[in-house]
């Protein structure tokens, strides 16, 4: 092997084109490339393998690499390039296929790293260790290719790999080479995994062909690939599907063309699911195939599989099998609710009753009628010649259900006919009855024999997973046949144990609605429907109303009843949660104190679990290794046994515990979260002194050793009896021999050995070892003397902290005289000490006056053990406080606790699963920049004093830790030490510096826990004492008074460093980069670095010190005029070089961004990931030192099976780290973590149906790598991308566990403006998802119990949050008709009991809309679960006191708002909504462009209502009732008005707010120019607001009408309440009205035009003009109130009619816009739309404004949106800020 040799680069930096690539031929394709190409590498350097490389160490690198070598052998060499023996069987693949040389390198290392994982993790090792291992090359095979082999199977067709034998290792390495050249060259159609299949199962012929030797026929010559050459795959196989999904993408028009319009990312790929793949495209892929004709040419392949339409009916299409139970039990139960009786079976005891529930047959059928016209209607283009079948089924279904629908309204009507022909039940209608029946079995048989599959699951997966064509022809009718959502069944204890639940929710749920929703309603429904002569208000178009008004009454009732399984849902996975949170031993350890009661415990546990198992000679995984594990963890657990006499008898254990122990509080000290003293209080210090026992942490010893000593001075016992006592405590005990063996050694130590005085010490101390052994201590000595001894030994210790020698000397001649004269109970004589040796024996002079040294100032360690024992002598309180970071001790308490929790245990770092990290990052922060950190809002706020404030004691940590690193004033912090502190920011927000320093950790720990593998007890012993010092020194610190306030030299040390790294071996670095990478997909970062962005070299920065930090982006290349070339690069920092140097570049198809940019960023990285796990992060996350120990243990998750599956994505729980910004970041991280932990407990257990739900899950590389990747790119309809992860992968037969012994750090939205644009992308995701294929299929695929848990936890929440909205709608709409028609006045005039029933049915509907409140249930439970429940209604209430009422229901109408309009128009599109602290005032008019439309209008509308309905309505008269039937809905009113100004920072602030209405206003006006923004112009606003409405189809036009005609129904009923009307009811009222309607918008388009057109240079003719108006106006009204009942009243009454018509006929207009707005009217429509938007504002800033204007309000809304030190220091930053204005 020749040596390294590294040759000088281009830099990237300066030239960002492709390196020159030369054809790819042996000089360019293999390791006998140049050396300046070759020189760099990844992760191992396999173009020179040589020895010192830490990597190579390991034979089994060197095997794998050898095997690639090898397995050429002989292999036919590739035509027309030179060959040479440099070369492996990467580099022969592609030579022969034409792949790209950087893809084959990439690949290269990518096969290596997983051959030599997996030889290292074999359980036994095999026979030549000098030889990969068949097995592995065979496992790696079956793994990868599974999803092939699978679409062979589905296809009917005939793998194409060939092996001949189980031991041809070279033909399973070839064909694993070539899938993954061929998914490292995939770009985008790494999405489409069947179609991989396809080009692969092609492709893998061609190999076939050439390794059995064929000849080609045509030429004569060995058979050759299809395609071959210089990137030819690239050039002839990816890129014309590549542009195809172009081609497709651009017919979309961004997204808004309808779904239906144009093939996505899933369409094209399941155009492989068909044989018929086989004939349209050939091989090589034809171009002229109609595959690859893109819109508009309509003669092209259309949607393939699935139709995604527009419409709410999906959700019933979907769930189909939810609405059907739901629909028959209401039906069922109003039948039997109708007789009257308490109890339904007494309602069924009569024929008659009986008989009326065989209606429900006529509507199920009647429902699968609807089903099959909807299935019909939505995906009839799919059916095309070649799929005659699928329509033919459709028409059949049509027909059949037909079919039943009639037949069963026949034999019912025939058992009623016969019935009234025999007057009465005879046997011949009883036989009518039996028809119907048999009919019904005949009808419900499909629905039984699926009941028997799902009590025999494992039948049902047979069926459904096996290719045969008799089985297809049985299920034809049921399901169409796909390749996904096959098999989907889990084991019969799973399908027991959600079985169980979903029967407990359901019985609860239909009890419920039974006697509290539909019986209640019975008795007024039936007062209401026999309602005579009533009085109407209005003219009544058609008789008998009345029982319109019924179903005004049952809507609401309805509405609830068909959500309300989401509150039973939550109220009962709320408790089923705790219960497996209980069962998973969380919450044991809560807080500190908890923490040190089972510290003792803790060190066996930590052992337990993180330092690896020694194998043993039965294997890993056998009964008794199981049974062993769970003993021994029950020990732990419950603090059975005394472990720490086994751990003070063997040194390994403590040294490694003490390592890993101090690791972690080194970690928290490199963060801040905790002081030095803190360090010391916390740090498990090394076994020096020669002290016996373990030596606690001193937080544990704290007082110990007063209360022993008080023991000793009170009893009077023996020697025996004291110990018993003081042994009964371990930190006492401890504490005790620990101050004696320290004050023994420190004697020892200060006075020179073999001077008489030390001669002196030891005997003394020897005769107290005697006495000791002997027991009779408390005999020879009296222990009242104690305090004595105690209280001079701490005087010694401050002593000596301040190195003064002579005070030093006084006091251990007042100790020796103490010892000597009064602590013996017998006392000597001078004579008998000097016999004894206790005395000099020479001329008496002063004792230690020549023989004390003390040691040196730099001596940090013996001052340290010094500092110690003060502590252990002096502390006195309990150190529950300790640390003060709350931060610190939630890690340590959440830490600890997960250790006795039940998790695998660890293998060795060198078996471990590898595994890669994968963030996602575009343009955010990176890291804060100085000018940033400066910068003030306007009360004078800027981020560094925000955080000061907000992260006080932080703060103050890290000057601290600056001031010991050599800090002398603040200001170096703005200089030369910026840098420190744009980090300790940065690492406080949401910026990619935090997530990379979390995520490094990984390496950190790798590193530490291959060292303490292989370290042996002297490796041990070395780092226990040779790391005594944490990495500073607190010498002159202030600790308990030790401090003499002179100023002493400050030490600098590294700061993140690892402490442990110091001994490390050499090989750690390498074993942990086999194990690990972590990769920054930063998608422009070649634009940035182009344009100079400080962005850029800040991710330099990160690269610089990380050394396992690699960064993917796609690099841009002009070639030509109009040509660009696109490049997946990845780019490391070179350490030796000592600058970024290029290490992969794959060329791309075309642009990288076809679908929503952030999955197809995550792609294009993926191929750069390693490792058999890939843990996806995003940018907002963190991580701790302490969790990634852990990860070891989760990736042992994947050798267990849970369920019939061992699991595919791993799912972990989170920590949102910011709730401590503000009120609504702790509301909403209070919400987040209770779904990130009990709700996806719940999910994955008992449910079984845990998706990917975001971060940070750990996928199985391999596993998502053959099935589409982590996740989904499609335009719009995956705009969601993360869950579709977890969708594909349940469709795909996966299986998504939950761990919550490990935790990741989450950041989270903090201020509302981002909340919302959060939850309104998450709505609208959710809408788009409702569209989705994966959905429906989901829907029927899955069993039914499985299916309610996915609806209810996924689109089926936001549906339900829209349906309690739409209830409160059908509420104050229903109100108010039954008060405008009179309706309600004759009821109110019947009898008291009608009143009383339908006064009740109101109370009722509004107390189960009032259970909403049960949302907050999860939240609690958790909390009670994790933190007790004391505290955790403690924080409830707090929160109640902070509006988190009134931000949870605002947040209901954002998901609300965004998920019914995008399901009704689309619209869906990724929001931005920024990261940062939200520390500023936010104006008025962003408030209302982004609240307006989805809660202003709404709540001004309810209120309007509820208004209008205490006006006129009877019931409203009195004021409690009314109260009581409208709380909730004028809640729901002010909390959409009032809480974006409730929320804003100086929300109420008086000046603000003026100036807010003068932007307001400014923005109103401002011109619709062509380079105007929305954010300028309310024009331009409007007309971006209301593009959703261009691209909706016809139905959502019409839909949008239809709703807006509710204004011209108000109108309806107000114009019949005014008193000209003079009571008539006739219909030329309301048509008059319009005159009134027209006439007004008449004379604003005259003013409006006159305006116009004199307003400026004829300014007299426009006033005259305004004049004449007004004078018009005046003159009718005068008349009016002459000649008719007018009355002044009527004018406000006509504005209350009047206004809403208006916006009424403006919505309408919007509708309708591209037919008008090219003619006059549409001048106008703005012109009044401008003006609703102005009073609108008016409106809506008034309450705002008396606010403000009131003393108080300002201060207490800042109290209640910050906690109280950032609220005291705002306060103060506005005084200064108002004395620098007013100095101004």
């Amino acid at each position: 092997m020749r040596n390294r040799q590294r040759a000088a680069l281009p830099d990237p930096t300066t030239n960002h084109g492709p390196p020159p690539l030369p054809p790819f031929s042996a000089s360019g394709g293999g390791r006998g490339g140049s050396e300046s190409e070759e020189g760099v590498y990844n992760i191992i350097p396999i173009h020179d393998v040589v020895p010192d490389h830490p990597c190579l160490r390991y034979p089994e690198v060197r095997v794998a690499m050898s095997a690639l070598l090898l397995t050429v052998g002989e292999l036919r060499t590739p035509p027309f390039v030179p060959w040479h023996a440099d070369l492996d069987l990467l580099d022969w693949l592609g030579f022969f296929f034409g792949f790209q040389r950087d893809n084959v390198r990439n690949q290269r290392e990518h096969l290596v790293l997983l051959l030599a994982n997996a030889q290292m993790r074999l359980q036994t090792p095999p026979q030549n260790g000098l030889n990969l291992d068949v097995r592995v090359a065979r496992s790696l095979r079956k793994k990868l290719l599974h999803n092939y082999t699978s679409w062979c199977s589905y296809l009917g067709r005939k793998s194409n790999v060939w092996i001949r034998s189980n031991s041809d290792s070279r033909r399973e390495l070839l064909y694993v080479a070539l899938y993954l050249l061929v998914w490292g060259e995939a770009a985008n159609l790494r999405f489409l995994p069947e179609c991989l299949c396809y080009i692969y199962h092609n492709m893998a012929v061609e190999l076939g062909r050439i390794l059995e030797g064929h000849i080609d026929d045509a030429t004569g010559q060995p058979a050759l690939p299809a395609i071959t050459g210089e990137n030819a795959f690239l050039n002839r196989v990816v890129v014309p599907i590549y542009q195809t999904i172009k081609g497709e993408v651009d017919a979309s028009r961004n997204g808004t063309a309808p779904h239906s319009a144009w093939r996505n990312y899933d369409d094209i790929n399941e155009f492989f699911w068909s044989s018929n793949c086989f004939e349209h495209l050939h091989w090589p892929p034809e171009r002229s195939s109609i595959f690859f004709v893109t819109p508009p040419n309509k003669d092209r392949v259309g949607k393939t599989g699935f139709v995604e339409q527009r419409s709410f009916w999906n959700v019933f299409r979907s769930f189909d099998r939810l609405w059907v139970m739901l629909i028959l039990f209401f039906q069922a139960a109003v039948i039997v609710a109708w007789g009257g009786e308490t109890f339904p079976w007494h309602n069924l005891q009569t024929r008659n009753d009986q008989v009326h529930l065989l209606t429900i047959f006529i509507t199920w059928a009647g429902l699968r009628l609807l089903q099959s016209i909807l299935d019909a209607g939505t995906q009839y283009s799919l059916v095309t010649r070649e799929t005659k079948l699928l329509g033919a089924r459709m028409v059949l279904k049509s027909f059949v259900a037909i079919a039943w629908t009639v037949a069963f309204s026949v034999l019912y009507a025939q058992i009623w006919d016969q019935r009234d022909r025999d007057r009465g039940w005879s046997q011949a209608s009883n036989q009518r009855i039996v028809n119907f029946l048999e009919a019904a079995i005949m009808f419900i048989l499909p629905e039984l024999l699926a009941l028997l599959l799902f009590i025999l699951p494992w039948v049902r997966n047979f069926i459904e997973k096996t290719n045969w064509s008799i089985l297809y022809v049985l299920t034809w009718w049921f399901q169409s046949r796909i390749f996904v959502g096959r098999g989907l069944r889990e084991c019969l204890v799973d399908n027991l144990k959600y079985s169980c639940f979903w029967i407990m929710v359901l019985i609860a749920k239909f009890t419920f609605s039974y006697f509290l929703q539909i019986r209640p309603m019975v008795a007024p429904t039936k007062a209401l429907i026999d309602l005579q002569n009533v009085q109407y208000e209005w003219h009544e178009f058609f008789s008998r109303t009345n029982r319109f008004g019924v179903v005004i009454l049952w809507l609401p009732i309805v509405l609830i009843y068909l959500m309300d399984i989401q509150i039973w849902y939550s109220i009962f996975s709320s408790f089923v949660g705790a219960l497996v949170g209980l069962f998973s031993h969380l919450g044991e350890i809560r807080d500190v104190h908890q923490f040190k009661l089972r510290f003792q415990f803790f060190a066996g546990a930590l052992q337990f679990n993180l330092m690896h198992e020694e194998q043993q000679s039965h294997g890993h995984s056998s009964l008794q290794s199981r049974f062993r594990d769970a003993v021994n963890r029950l020990k732990l657990r419950y603090g059975l046994g005394q472990p720490y006499k086994k751990i003070e008898s063997n040194k390994v254990g403590p040294s490694s515990f003490a390592l890993i122990w101090n690791e972690i509080i080194q970690a928290f000290r490199e963060e801040d979260i905790i002081s030095d003293h803190e360090v010391e209080l916390l740090e498990l210090p090394p076994h020096i002194w020669n002290i016996r026992v373990i030596r606690w942490p001193c937080i544990l010893l704290c007082n110990e050793l007063l209360l022993a000593l008080s023991q000793a001075k009170e009893w009077k016992v023996d020697d025996r009896q004291h110990w018993r006592q003081i042994s009964k405590n371990e930190y006492r005990r401890c504490a005790v021999i620990e101050a004696y063996d320290s004050v023994k050694y420190l004697l020892m130590h200060i006075i020179i050995e073999g001077t008489e005085e030390h001669a002196i010490i030891a005997r003394l101390f020897d005769e107290f070892d005697g006495w000791i052994q002997a027991g009779e201590f408390t005999i020879q000595f009296n222990t009242l003397v104690l305090q004595n001894i105690f209280d001079q030994l701490v005087i010694l210790l401050d002593t000596l902290v301040k190195q003064n020698k002579d005070k030093v000397v006084i006091i251990l001649q007042t100790l020796y005289d103490i010892a000597t004269r009064d602590f013996p109970q017998i006392k000597k004589t001078k004579e008998q000490l000097k016999a004894s040796g206790l005395a000099p024996k020479g001329p008496s002079g002063l004792l230690f006056e020549n023989v004390v040294v003390l040691p040196d100032e730099q001596d940090e360690n013996f001052y340290r053990q010094v500092r110690r024992l003060h502590t252990i002598l002096t502390s006195k309180d309990s150190m529950n406080n300790v640390p003060k970071n709350l931060e610190a001790r939630r890690r340590i308490a959440f830490f600890s606790n997960s250790l006795f929790m039940n998790m695998p245990r660890a293998p060795r770092v060198d078996k471990m699963q590898a595994f890669s990290v994968l963030t996602p990052y575009y343009n955010e922060e990176v890291l804060y920049s100085k000018e940033q950190l400066q910068s003030e809002t306007e009360d004078g706020i800027s981020i560094i004093f925000y955080l000061q404030k907000v992260y006080e004691d932080e703060w103050a940590n890290f000057l601290e830790r600056m001031r010991r690193e050599g800090m002398v004033d603040e200001e170096e912090l703005w200089n030369k030490r910026c840098r420190d502190l744009r980090l300790w920011v940065s690492y406080r927000g949401q910026t990619l510096s935090r997530t990379v320093r979390g995520m490094m950790y990984y390496y950190r720990a790798l590193k530490m826990l291959a060292f303490l593998d292989s370290a042996s007890e002297i490796d041990l012993e070395k780092g226990a004492t040779g790391l005594t010092s944490p990495g500073f020194s607190r010498r002159n610190s202030n600790l308990n008074g030790l401090q003499d306030g002179a100023e002493s030299k400050l030490q600098k040390s590294s700061r993140t460093g690892s402490r442990v790294s110091s001994l490390f071996k050499g090989h750690e670095p390498g074993t942990a980069m086999m194990k690990y990478t972590y990769v920054l997909a930063c998608q422009i970062y070649g634009s940035q670095k182009h344009k100079n962005d400080a962005r850029a070299s800040d991710i330099l920065y990160l690269m610089k010190n990380n050394e396992a930090l690699r960064v993917a982006y796609v690099d841009e290349v002009k070639s030509g005029r109009d040509e660009v070339k696109y490049y997946s690069v990845l780019v490391k920092y070179d350490q030796q070089l000592e600058k970024e140097v290029e290490i992969y570049r794959v060329r791309l198809p075309g642009p990288l961004k076809l679908g929503e940019g952030k999955p197809e960023n995550q792609n294009h990285a993926l191929i750069f990931t390693r490792g058999d796990a890939v843990q996806t992060i995003d940018m907002n996350q963190d991580n701790y030192f302490e969790e990634t120990l852990k990860m070891r243990n989760l990736l042992e998750e994947y050798s267990h099976t849970y369920g019939v599956r061992k699991p595919t994505i791993l799912g972990v729980r989170e920590h949102v780290f910011t709730g401590s910004v503000s009120s609504l970041a702790w509301f909403m991280s209070a919400q987040e973590t209770s779904f990130v932990t009990l709700g996806q407990r719940v999910l994955a257990n008992p449910l079984k149906i845990r998706m990917h739900y975001g971060h940070p899950d750990v996928f199985d590389r391999l596993w998502f790598l053959s099935r589409g990747g982590i996740s989904k790119a499609s335009r719009v309809i995956n705009i969601s991308e993360d869950i579709f992860a977890g969708f594909n992968c349940t469709l795909r037969r996966g299986n998504v566990t939950h761990h919550e012994y490990l935790q990741v750090g989450k950041g989270r939205d903090v201020g509302l403006n981002q909340i919302s644009m959060f939850e309104a992308k998450v709505a609208s995701g959710n809408g788009e998802q409702t569209l989705s294929r994966d959905v429906y299929r989901l829907g029927h695929r899955l069993d039914f119990f499985r299916m309610l848990s996915f609806f209810y936890t996924t689109v089926g929440f936001y549906f339900n949050t829209m349906m309690v909205v739409l209830t409160v709608y059908a509420f104050v709409w229903g109100r108010l008709y039954m008060a405008l028609s009179g309706l309600e006045n004759s009821i109110q005039n019947t009898a008291d009991s009608t009143n009383n029933a339908a006064l009740g049915t109101i109370l009722n509907q509004q107390f189960v809309i009032q259970l909403g409140l049960f949302t907050a249930l999860p939240m609690i439970i958790e909390n009670s679960l994790e933190h007790g429940f004391l505290p955790s209604i403690w924080d409830f209430l707090k929160m109640q006191s902070q509006l988190a009422s009134m931000f949870y229901t605002f947040s209901m109408g954002t998901k609300a708002h965004y998920y019914g309009r995008t399901i009704l128009h689309g619209g869906a599109k990724y929001r931005a909504t920024g990261r940062g602290f939200v520390v500023e005032h936010k104006k008025f008019a962003e408030n209302y462009r982004l609240y307006a439309r989805s809660h202003f209008i709404k709540a001004i509308e309810l209120g309007v209502i509820l208004t209008t309905y205490a006006s006129y309505s009877p019931v409203a008269k009195n004021t409690f009732v009314y109260i009581l039937m409208t709380i909730s809905s004028w809640f729901l009113v002010v909390s959409w008005i009032m809480a974006p100004f409730v929320f804003n920072p100086s929300g109420f602030d008086w000046l603000k707010t003026v100036y807010d209405f003068e932007d307001f206003m400014n923005w109103i006006w401002y011109p619709p120019l062509i380079s105007t923004t929305s954010e300028q112009s309310w024009e331009k606003w409007w007309s971006e607001e209301n593009d959703h409405l261009r691209a909706t189809g016809l139905w959502g036009k019409l839909l949008e009408i239809v709703l807006d005609i509710r204004y011209f129904f108000f109108q309806y009923g107000i114009v019949y309440q005014l008193k000209i009307s003079s009571g008539s009811q006739s219909v030329a009222v309301y048509l008059l009205s319009w005159i009134c309607v027209i006439a007004a918008v008449g004379t604003f388009v005259l003013m409006d035009y006159a305006r116009d057109k004199y307003a400026a240079k004829k300014h007299i003719k426009y006033r005259t003009i305004q004049a004449s108006v007004i004078l018009f106006v005046v003159f009718v009204i005068v008349l009016l109130l002459e000649f008719t009942s007018f009355e002044i009243i009527d004018i406000f009454t006509s504005l209350l009619a009047f206004i809403p018509t208006g916006w009424g006929l403006i919505s309408i207009a919007q509708v309708i816009k591209p037919f008008i707005e090219s003619s006059v009217l549409w001048d106008s429509v703005v012109a009044i739309a401008r003006l609703y938007e102005i009073l609108l504002g008016v409106f809506i800033m008034a309450p705002v404004a008396f606010m403000s204007w009131m003393p108080g309000f300002q201060e207490m809304q800042t109290r209640i949106l910050f906690n109280e030190a950032f609220s005291r220091g705002l306060e103060i930053s506005r005084i200064l800020t108002g004395k620098k204005e007013n100095t101004i």
